[in-house]
Order: structure tokens, then C-alpha cells, then sequence
């Protein structure tokens, strides 16, 4: 008998438990937190043959899903939500100096003058919320959704700006809030993807698809982009010639091989291949039938300002409210061309007020609808952009604003928060926020709360280091909360 197996021979059973305690009740303690849907630290327990399961969040949530209305390119606060008289009784003057200390800003060269809303302001509903005469329909939800007037962020250029928005870091390569969502709670639906990205605008959004990738995550929990219009993915008909039934044997025989594949490799993105086909063979059957809008009441297509077989900003925020019925987790509709700097396409008159026709009422409508639906409740609608825009006018073509990191404003409603309240408040000329400032990394924080997730200990482990959405920063504002 050789020294080792001597050496076996002489471990007792009490020597085993004896010395392994600790490791006995990890394997315990694992064992339980399994049970319950989470594993330590702060992952959740994933079934890797069907990553997009529904999963319980860490505790009770307010929120079960998420309509995400990004305004790409900074829609000025000034002329739609935070009016500002002083800024009419400074019009042209040069803006005091203590109130430009410390700003930064992407192209102001140091000459600009105040710059004063043309817009009438007024205020609506219990709350007394002011709002520009471009955002008509919005006088409708004033009382149910919660206003933060002091959103602040750290990032003054547009890519790097919607990426901070989105993942919390201004480079790419980190999960969007949306694949965090999936990775942490799956998606309700079977038949469609987690996390979908709807568009509208005349380009993409800078940024692109960095915006909604799953980042280090498993790429399960990336954003689906859907078209506007006709198949929302391409080649989900089958080819000429080919039959549901043949469909299926050739998935399955992929699927075999890829398991074969799995199976000597370990490689997690070998399942997330494996279960892409199996979604895009649903998807032939469901797809159709959520892109279907002459279901709906032609009273519900006046509501959002449908107009049939039309893409447009309308038609994506019906759709976001059919997929949340379908149990999609995570919409984020991106609507473009917000940026208003004063150059061609960028007017801060005609094409300011154009974008802003374009998503008002769509915007008013889907939360109507939610409610009235009854799923407001426990569905999150956030509507906002990556920054805001400047006190001071920007001289290019005409005048418009530059972007501004220090001060502008976001709405939430449903999903547990405060409906008709107005958090936040900036200084008089709209420089900085003097009460109840809510960073981005907060905004991010409180989003995670509701749908029930700590945001320190959702996390995820790579390259030897747990991540997050929120960093190392974040506080739950909680006072939003209903």
C-alpha cells in the first residue's frame, strides 16, 4: 500500500467533519440560497439550459418589468420642464461667474450669453408641475408620474454620456441596465426575448449597439434590436420549400451537436447558441402576432396616434406595451435626433418642436393605457435622455444649447413610485441642483430597488473582481417611493 493511500485510510469520518465544518455549512448555506433563487454573493442561481427562467428578485419588488423611453441627445429641460422667469429677465447678459465655476462643457468657448425659453410655461394638475406649451399630452399624466428635476451625471458627450446612462460606465464593454434586469430576475415571456430594443428617429443612436449589450454578462441577456416595421427580426419566415416539421428536426440536430459541443467544452456561450435557435423557432409563430397592430381598438391607435403599417415613435410605444403584456421584461425604445445645439437639423424653434410632436403623445398615451390595462402598477415607465441642455444660448446657425451634466430632468412612473411628485429643484437660472440632487448612479440604485434587487449585491464576477451596475456608488432614493 502506498504512503497515500495510507494517508486516505487514516481520515475518519470524525476527522472529516471535524476539520471541514465551515466548508459543510458553506455547502449548506449554498445549498439553501439556491433554494430561495440566489447564490452568494450576488448572483442568482441560473438553470444554464434556460437562462431566461423566471427567477425571484432578492426581496418583494414594487416593479415586475421596465418601458425605457431614451431620448438620445439631450432634450432641454428648460424649454419643456424646469421653467425659468429669471432666465426672460437676464435674457443676453453674460451668466455669473460663481454660477459657471467649476462647469464643464462640450463646445461653449466662453463668449455665450443667458438664454431665456420662448416657450409659455404653465402649470397643471394637483401637483402644479409646469409644462411647455410643445408637451400638450403631457399636461394629461402630470399627476401620475414623479418628476426629478435634479438629475446630475458625469459625462458631457453623447456616446459616452447614453452609455453611462445605460451601464453606468462611459466606455463600452459593461452590461446595460437591461441585461443586468434579465440576469437577474429572466424574463416572464418564453416565446420572445428578455430584453428588446425598439427604434425610431431618422439614425441610431450614438453609441449604437454598446447601449444594450450584456457586456461581460452572458450574451443571453443582450438586447434584441427589433425592426419598426414588417418581421421585427429578419429571415423568421421559413425558406421556400421548407416545412414547420423540417424546421424542427434541423434545429434539433444542431441543437444535438451544439450539446455535444457543450458538453466537452463548458463553454456557457455554446447554451446561449442553443437556446438563440430555439427562441428564433418560437419567434416564427409569436413574432407575427405581437407585430400584428390591426388587433387593437382603433380607439387605442387614436389614443398613441398609430397610424397602420406607419414605423414610428406611436407605434414602438403600443408595441412596448405588447410585449410587457407578453411578459418581456426589459423595453427600451430609443427616439433620436434631441440634440439642439442651433445647427442644420438641430434648430431649437422648428426642429425642436417637430421631435417633440413626434413623441408626446405616444409618451402621454402608453402610461394612460398601462393604467387603465392595470398594469401600471408594476410596470416601471422611464422617460429621459443622457444629459441636459445649457442656461446659455450656443451660436451656430441659430442659437441653441450646448449640453449640460449639471442639472436637467427625468420622469418615472408606476412600478412603486410617488405619482404627482415633483423631486428636485434647480438654482433660479438653472445652472446646478439646490435640492434633492439624484446623481445617475442613484437613478440606477432606486431602479434596481424596485424591481427588488440591493444594488451592492447584485453582482456579477469577472476578471477576479465582482461588478455592478452601480460601481461603488449609488444611495436608493427612497423618498421617490410610494
Amino acid at each position: 500500500m502506498n504512503p497515500h493511500d495510507l494517508q486516505l485510510r487514516d481520515i475518519t469520518r470524525r476527522h472529516f467533519f471535524g476539520k471541514c465544518a465551515l466548508g459543510v455549512g458553506a455547502l449548506a448555506l449554498q445549498q439553501l440560497l439556491a433554494e430561495s433563487g440566489w447564490a452568494a454573493p450576488g448572483g442568482p442561481v441560473i438553470d444554464p439550459m434556460h437562462p431566461l427562467a423566471p427567477r425571484p428578485p432578492q426581496f418583494a419588488p414594487k416593479a415586475k418589468r421596465v418601458i425605457y423611453l431614451f431620448m438620445a441627445g439631450g432634450p432641454s429641460q428648460l424649454d419643456l420642464f424646469d421653467y425659468k422667469p429669471k432666465l426672460l429677465e437676464f435674457q443676453g447678459q453674460a451668466p455669473p461667474p460663481s454660477l459657471m465655476a467649476g462647469k464643464r462643457f462640450a463646445f461653449l468657448k466662453g463668449n455665450e450669453k443667458l438664454l431665456a425659453s420662448p416657450r409659455k410655461f404653465e402649470a397643471y394638475g394637483q401637483c402644479g408641475m409646469t409644462i411647455s406649451e410643445v408637451l400638450p399630452y403631457h399636461r394629461q399624466i402630470v399627476d401620475e408620474v414623479c418628476w426629478l428635476r435634479g438629475l446630475s451625471t458625469d459625462v458631457f458627450n453623447h456616446a459616452p454620456a447614453k452609455l453611462f446612462m445605460n451601464t453606468g460606465f462611459q466606455a463600452p464593454g459593461r452590461p446595460a441596465m437591461g441585461a443586468w434586469t434579465t440576469y437577474g430576475l429572466g424574463s416572464q415571456s418564453r416565446d420572445l426575448p428578455g430584453f428588446v430594443v425598439l427604434q425610431s428617429g431618422p439614425r441610431g443612436p450614438r453609441g449604437g449597439s454598446a447601449l444594450w449589450s450584456s457586456g461581460f454578462l452572458p450574451t443571453s441577456y443582450q438586447g434584441v434590436p427589433f425592426r419598426g416595421k414588417g418581421d421585427p427580426i429578419l429571415y423568421l419566415h421559413s425558406p421556400e420549400g421548407q416545412t414547420r416539421e423540417r424546421e424542427r428536426d434541423f434545429y434539433d440536430t444542431v441543437g444535438a451537436l451544439n450539446h455535444t459541443r457543450l458538453d466537452d467544452t463548458g463553454d456557457p456561450e455554446i447554451m446561449t447558441r442553443i437556446n438563440s435557435y430555439e427562441m428564433a423557432f418560437r419567434m416564427q409563430t409569436s413574432a407575427p402576432e405581437l407585430m400584428d397592430l390591426s388587433q387593437e381598438k382603433p380607439e387605442t391607435l387614436e389614443l398613441y396616434g398609430v397610424k397602420p403599417g406607419e414605423s414610428s415613435f406611436a407605434a414602438n410605444c403600443l408595441l412596448a406595451r405588447r410585449l410587457a403584456e407578453r411578459g418581456v421584461r426589459f423595453v427600451q425604445l430609443y427616439h433620436t435626433n434631441w440634440d439642439s445645439h442651433g445647427g442644420p437639423g438641430e434648430n431649437l424653434n422648428g426642429d425642436f418642436e417637430k421631435v417633440c410632436k413626434e413623441v408626446d403623445q405616444a409618451s402621454a398615451a402608453l402610461v394612460l393605457d398601462l393604467k387603465q390595462r392595470g398594469l401600471l402598477e408594476d410596470t416601471l415607465v422611464i422617460w429621459g435622455g443622457e444629459f441636459g441642455r445649457t442656461p446659455m444660448g450656443e451660436n451656430r446657425a441659430s442659437i441653441g444649447r450646448d449640453h449640460h451634466v449639471d442639472a436637467f430632468t427625468l420622469w418615472l412612473a408606476g412600478g412603486g413610485v410617488k405619482p404627482g411628485l415633483i423631486y428636485g429643484q434647480t438654482d433660479e437660472l438653472g445652472f446646478g441642483v439646490v435640492e434633492n440632487k439624484v446623481h445617475v448612479h442613484d437613478l440606477h440604485a432606486t431602479i434596481l430597488h424596485l424591481l427588488g434587487f440591493d444594488h451592492e449585491k447584485l453582482t456579477y464576477r469577472f476578471q477576479g473582481r465582482d461588478f455592478r451596475l452601480t460601481d461603488v456608488h449609488g444611495q436608493v432614493v427612497k423618498e421617490i417611493f410610494a
